[in-house]
């Protein structure tokens, strides 16, 4: 079994949304998302969780992985709604995990003053895998 994922950029901010079971093998392809989000953004990026059904201590470190490369850029990694079934615990060398309830947390964490008239659209890039659906789980 393996992941599904989406990458948005939204202005300034990557949204990684991964989608099924972060098992050992899924790992390979959830370090090739992190390499697609690596060339095509600049910003803190946030990995939503929320459509993963569970993940693997191998997937864990995945996690913790991608947080070291992205901090290797200048760049920070951030978690939205983790599995139920375990918390992240990374490496004693890893960069800061900050880990939020949900997506609207994290997002809500990110708000700019005065950016509430702002269009949603602007600056909106989006890229996916074949398996990721065309209509938007979330409702966003």
């Amino acid at each position: 079994m393996t992941i599904d994922w989406r990458y948005r950029i939204e202005q300034d901010l990557g949204i990684l949304s991964v989608a099924g079971y972060l098992g050992p093998d899924a790992v390979r392809r959830f370090a090739g998302a992190v390499g697609w989000v690596l060339a095509r953004g600049t910003g803190p990026v946030i990995v939503d969780l929320s459509e993963l059904r569970s993940w693997s201590t191998e997937g864990q470190l995945a996690i913790t992985n991608a947080a070291v490369r992205l901090a290797a850029t200048g760049r920070s990694l951030e978690l939205a709604a983790i599995p139920a079934d375990g918390s992240l615990v990374p490496a004693g060398d890893c960069p800061d995990i900050p880990v939020h309830a949900d997506l609207a947390a994290a997002l809500v964490a990110h708000r700019t003053p005065g950016a509430d008239g702002d269009d949603p659209a602007r600056g909106r890039h989006e890229w996916r895998t074949t398996g990721w659906p065309t209509t938007d789980r979330a409702g966003e």
